[in-house]
């Protein structure tokens, strides 16, 4: 079966990999104009499943949240928090771990992706018109304050993750 939703998401998420392991490609020192673009990147792809793709899902399935969803907003909220904090190795340590298993519900045979695929069978040409013309969103420069790491850490908490436990693993 041809699911071109999945192959532009998985193509993403794939891209957006790379920039974070082009970041992190010296252990000493975080490459931070490839953590930019991975910074820009990730918040693309959130505006493009959050926007687009799975309010279409909602409309094709009569209205009715796709109940993963939930989960994924809150693992989106925790990301995006993390994002406002400085790169350090613990933040990104903290950031892969939760793209490994939020990436794993989308694209996993039944996931999120095969469920939004089937609801909107009938206007994927529209969808990914859509998706290719989504803009960047501006990112303001990292954010040191004591405040921002707790608001990363109640996002975390939200999305069912504990920080301190993620860095000490």
């Amino acid at each position: 079966m041809n699911k071109p939703l999945y192959q532009f998401f998985t193509k993403d998420h794939r891209r957006i990999e790379q920039l974070l392991d082009q970041a992190c490609e010296n252990p000493d020192v975080i490459d931070l104009e490839y953590y930019h673009q991975f910074r820009t990147g990730i918040l693309k792809h959130i505006k493009m499943e959050e926007k687009i793709l799975f309010p279409a899902a909602q409309r094709a399935n009569g209205n009715i949240p796709i109940p993963l969803a939930a989960k994924l907003r809150l693992e989106y909220g925790a990301i995006t928090s993390l994002l406002v904090l400085p790169p350090t190795l613990d933040v990104i340590k903290v950031v892969r771990i939760i793209l490994d298993e939020h990436d794993l519900l989308e694209e996993e045979p039944g996931g999120m992706y095969d469920k939004c695929e089937q609801l909107t069978e009938f206007e994927t040409d529209h969808i990914i018109k859509q998706l290719e013309a989504t803009s960047e969103v501006p990112v303001h420069p990292p954010n040191e304050a004591v405040y921002a790491m707790q608001a990363a850490k109640n996002a975390l908490r939200r999305a069912g993750y504990d920080y301190e436990e993620m860095i000490n693993s």
